[in-house]
């Protein structure tokens, strides 16, 4: 009997429901995305920090809190088999932050600004701009108490969608009090929330005295009346708390960026206290929330360090993507030059002409094995090359090259130089957008 089973093809496999691939068309936003906020980032003086994926499980359940939806009900947490340590890949960035922070004495000269960038992991629903490896950008300031620091992180972000081309984006804030401001806010919320038991859902019903503000956030049709009617915390707030909101507010007014108060706004971590805000955003449908944070200045002092005060935001990348797409932003890594070689001398000299294209500063791509000119060129245009570089037998032994425009738009026409020459010619062409 004949043996088939070496013609059984493997199955192929596919990314995991929520992890996605981001392919090389997409790629070119993405750097412009990356590469605007590192520039805005550092015109404010914030400084990169790497932290790991990975973190102690205990480390987001002390600082996120026991009782919210990440901890509750998203992680991807395990216990390491080889050793027993309770694992989680990171939900957020803060708290990995933080613990950094405290761990390398990070604020012994006084305060610092911090960010980082990279994949963040929550077992969430899969919906358009929210996957379950997302990526995100983590803006940290630490050591800062003055309403200062947390109006420049707001005027950060405006600058950054500016820089864009992102307009129309509503910036949300509110003041959510320190812990015994809302200790005391939570009593009056319970007791309201108890006169309408009837008209709670089940998550609601779940959160009434364990987490009460975060029935507030609810996105339930039915809950929204309710939530409207019941008391609000930005109310209650001692006088530092309010002096600290108006200095917010008064800062945001004079750098002419517009916001609404939105009294039910409380993020969804368990360390925010005073101010929290959002960049909201219509053009997303239900993701409409493109970046948010806010103050935190009991979590330094919670994970083990000395008292510090400290604000922050993140940035859903995702999201912002979708929306310079929405927006039409575009941007181009195409090369410079694509080097067409034909013939035996040709092939031979390409390989050391396009590294000293490269050595220019060009970016360059050889054509590599064989082919007609005319399917070189094809391959060329296809490229989104500027220009074709032609090297034929004839042109190595003149040591010349022929240089081609290939965009549509170019204004200049085919001519024969010498390498240098056409080194300089390209030098001071227009670059790339």
């Amino acid at each position: 009997m004949p043996d088939n089973t070496s013609k059984t093809k493997p199955n192929k496999f596919q990314s995991i429901k929520g992890f996605y691939d981001i392919l090389p068309e997409h790629t070119p936003l993405w750097f412009k995305l990356e590469d605007t906020a590192r520039r805005v980032l550092a015109q404010y003086g914030y400084q990169n920090i790497r932290m790991p994926l990975v973190e102690s499980t205990d480390l987001f359940v002390r600082s996120v809190g026991e009782h919210t939806d990440i901890v509750e009900k998203e992680m991807y947490a395990w216990q390491d088999a080889l050793n027993g340590d309770k694992l989680t890949l990171r939900p957020e960035g803060t708290a990995g932050c933080v613990r950094a922070v405290i761990e390398s004495n990070l604020t012994y000269n006084g305060p610092v600004r911090l960010w980082y960038s990279g994949a963040m992991f929550r077992h969430e629903n899969v919906q358009k701009g929210r996957q379950r490896q997302f990526h995100q950008i983590g803006v940290e300031a630490f050591g800062f108490d003055s309403p200062q620091v947390d109006a420049e992180q707001i005027v950060l972000l405006a600058r950054l969608w500016r820089e864009l081309g992102i307009s129309d984006v509503e910036l949300q804030i509110n003041s959510i009090g320190d812990a015994h401001e809302r200790a005391a806010y939570r009593d009056v919320l319970i007791a309201y929330f108890e006169q309408h038991l009837d008209s709670l859902d089940e998550d609601a019903k779940r959160r009434l005295h364990s987490n009460p503000l975060r029935i507030l956030d609810s996105k339930n049709p039915r809950m929204q009346a309710l939530c409207e009617a019941a008391p609000k915390l930005i109310d209650c707030l001692g006088d530092a708390t309010r002096a600290h909101f108006d200095g917010l507010c008064a800062l945001l007014r004079e750098a002419g960026v517009a916001f609404s108060v939105n009294a039910r706004l409380v993020r969804g971590l368990d360390y925010y206290n005073r101010t929290v805000f959002e960049w909201v955003t219509t053009k997303l449908g239900a993701q409409g929330t493109i970046a948010g944070g806010g103050r935190y200045d009991s979590l330094v002092e919670r994970l083990g360090g000395e008292p510090t005060p400290a604000c922050g935001f993140g940035i859903g990348l995702e999201r912002v993507f979708l929306l310079m797409q929405e927006y039409g932003v575009v941007a181009d890594d195409a090369p410079d030059v694509y080097l067409v070689n034909v013939g035996e001398l040709a092939e031979k000299a390409a390989f050391a002409l396009a590294e000293k294209l490269r050595q220019a500063g060009l970016q360059v791509v050889l054509h590599a094995g064989g082919g007609s000119f005319k399917s070189q060129m094809k391959k060329a245009d296809r490229s989104q090359a500027r220009y074709a570089i032609i090297l034929g037998d004839d042109e190595v032994n003149t040591q010349q090259v022929s240089l081609k425009p290939m965009r549509a738009d170019a204004s200049d026409q085919q001519q024969q130089l010498s390498l240098d020459a056409a080194i300089a010619y390209l030098q001071i062409k227009p670059q790339r957008a």
